[in-house]
């Protein structure tokens, strides 16, 4: 089960982008995933006429790795780190390890 996954607000904890907020958008294979707003770097394209694309320098984010973002605790403010918890009727639902609350995806 993966304990961060499209939808989750994060939380950038190191690197270039620390401190900022964004919605994962994609998980790329089982360790990356792209955030909207971070790691965004420049790219130079070159004009392709039979897609219709044209050259120049266009922003692109960037796959980051999962263990550099933590999911966002909105109740608090903060970072929090993620549990499993396993309910009555063998479903495994995420929960924030410091309250325990359920992770409303």
């Amino acid at each position: 089960m993966n304990k961060i996954r499209k939808g989750d607000e994060v939380i950038v904890l190191t690197g270039r982008d620390k401190g900022k907020r964004g919605t994962v958008s994609v998980r790329v294979d089982a360790d990356h995933l792209v955030v909207d707003g971070v790691n965004v770097v420049k790219k130079h394209v070159r004009p392709n006429p039979l897609k219709g694309t044209t050259g120049g320098i266009v922003d692109k984010t960037m796959p980051i790795h999962q263990s550099n973002v933590a999911i966002f605790n909105p109740v608090t403010g903060k970072a929090d780190r993620v549990g499993i918890k396993l309910l009555a009727d063998g479903k495994k639902v995420r929960v924030f390890k410091s309250s325990g609350e359920e992770i409303k995806a």
